[in-house]
């Protein structure tokens, strides 16, 4: 039989796929850590901590991960601009978006958005986006020089 600590971790994680369900569902929207929180009776520094106990990364990461991927779908259908795009995905900042989408795809939006064309033509949408899905839980990889 489990016991109340084991039944405790059930129960916030729970509650921690409701939390990661509403940022899928919901990215678009102006959501915040706090917000999040309350939505599930939790502290924002709980929900911070165990949230990236449990997926490891945090909350907010989740979100804009969420954001750039939707972002780059939008991009490559090449009909938005840039700013467009930044506020359609709900991101109120278009620097911290263009440094989040250059952080996590390895160049800055505007460039995605001159190449993603060429990248994912002629592929069906479910492939391009297996192609072209930003990198996860770590920064995307420095370009290296070519060998001789």
């Amino acid at each position: 039989m489990p016991n109340s600590s084991d039944q405790q971790r059930l129960r916030d994680l729970a509650l921690l796929r409701r939390v990661r369900d509403r940022i899928d569902r919901e990215y678009a929207q102006p959501l915040d850590v706090e917000a999040l929180a309350r939505g599930v009776n939790l502290s924002a520094g709980h929900l911070s901590r165990e949230f990236r106990r449990a997926y490891g990364e945090s909350p907010y990461s989740y979100l804009m991960t969420r954001r750039i991927e939707r972002a780059m779908a939008l991009l490559r259908q090449g009909d938005l601009s840039v700013t467009d795009v930044c506020f359609a995905v709900g991101c109120s900042s278009l620097g911290t978006f263009s440094t989040r989408f250059a952080e996590l795809v390895g160049m800055p939006p505007s460039v995605y958005q001159r190449q993603a064309g060429d990248v994912a033509e002629g592929l069906p949408a479910c492939e391009a986006k297996k192609v072209t899905r930003p990198v996860r839980n770590r920064e995307a990889p420095a370009l290296l020089p070519p060998l001789p």
